[in-house]
């Protein structure tokens, strides 16, 4: 193991093969965190209230996370790279990806008027105890946008030729539409939950999830090594998909039966939005008469219980493993860095059963 130590968010040394987790974090936060301090010291100049805005969204960046999608990214990008190949040069467009993410969890839960998020209160919430709602809900939406903004920025900082870049680009791009795409899909099922399905609910943790967790960010670093070959592209996609779904799975589990302490949210969201989950859609479609009535009209607590009872949860439990098993089967036969292919085994396991 190669020797990294921190200075501030920096690492002193770039990070080589075989590197820990804890040293890719702190090498992309450190980025992030340099790119944000010059970017707030430029709205500062302007006003200093602008100056408070972009210190509140860069808050919202730091304050915690997985940072699963530029983990995603790194090792599509190590998939194909030598062990000696620095990451400094991609750092950037790893970065770009958290502040994507940033822009994506605002405007979520704004839509589903979430409370609180990573344990914090959301957007909405800190800008709408300076000045009301209305002033917090338009902060939040200004807040997303910034974020995106920022994503292309720091992306374009990559020391990448230009041709790699545009195919990175092109990649990123098809990831946002259909990250879009999928949140459309999310919105309009919570306005007619009785009319959706198992297939279409698949289909938005499809698109709203899997696209630009895991499927979109292997294939964005499989770009950064400018090297896009199309039965690792093909690879990545059965895996990113696979596990992606399985991703967003367990966070409908969570979601109702996950601990607020843990998760950073509060229990039962989704059942007060009437978000049509594939949990939620299997237990209608499991549930008797008799529980369907009784889930129409009770609370998220009993809600949770009666869909329990309907024995959804061990189905997608049973989902969840078989979409992994996917996952690991097509990265075991890629012809992918060894390392990688373990890296990614092990983050199968480790994005789809987690406490949070």
């Amino acid at each position: 193991m190669a020797n990294h130590t921190l200075e501030g968010n920096r690492l002193e040394a770039i990070p080589r093969q075989p590197v820990s987790h804890r040293a890719l974090i702190g090498a992309v936060e450190g980025t992030l965190a340099d790119f944000l301090a010059c970017q707030i010291a430029a709205l500062d100049t302007v006003d200093p209230a602008l100056g408070g805005f972009a210190r509140t969204a860069r808050d919202l960046v730091m304050a915690g996370g997985k940072r699963i999608r530029p983990t995603f990214a790194y090792w599509g990008w190590r998939g194909v790279v030598g062990a000696a190949e620095p990451v400094e040069g991609v750092l950037p467009a790893l970065g770009a990806l958290e502040l994507m993410h940033t822009f994506a969890l605002v405007h979520d839960d704004l839509m589903d008027r979430s409370a609180t998020r990573r344990g914090r209160p959301t957007a909405h919430r800190l800008f709408a105890a300076q000045h009301g709602d209305r002033f917090g809900d338009s902060a939040a939406i200004l807040v997303g946008d910034l974020c995106l903004v920022w994503a292309d920025q720091l992306l374009a900082r990559a020391a990448l030729p230009a041709t790699t870049l545009l195919e990175v680009r092109a990649r990123y791009d098809h990831m946002r539409v259909e990250a879009v795409a999928g949140q459309y899909l999310d919105v309009l099922g919570e306005t007619d939950p009785a009319s959706w399905s198992v297939e279409r609910a698949l289909l938005v943790a499809r698109h709203k999830t899997a696209s630009y967790t895991v499927q979109w960010p292997l294939g964005f670093g499989l770009a950064l090594a400018s090297s896009v070959r199309a039965d690792l592209d093909e690879a990545y996609r059965v895996y990113g998909l696979a596990v992606g779904e399985a991703f967003q799975l367990r966070d409908d589990l969570l979601g109702v039966y996950g601990d607020p302490a843990v998760t950073g949210k509060p229990a039962g969201d989704d059942l007060r939005t009437g978000k049509p989950t594939t949990l939620l859609m299997l237990a209608r479609q499991l549930a008797t008469g008799a529980q369907l009535d009784e889930l129409a009209a009770a609370g998220t607590t009993r809600q949770a219980e009666i869909i329990a009872a309907t024995g959804a949860p061990a189905q997608v439990e049973e989902m969840i493993r078989a979409r992994v098993e996917e996952g690991v089967a097509a990265i075991a036969e890629a012809p992918v860095r060894s390392d990688a292919r373990a890296a990614l085994i092990e983050l199968a396991t480790a994005a789809t059963h987690r406490p949070a």
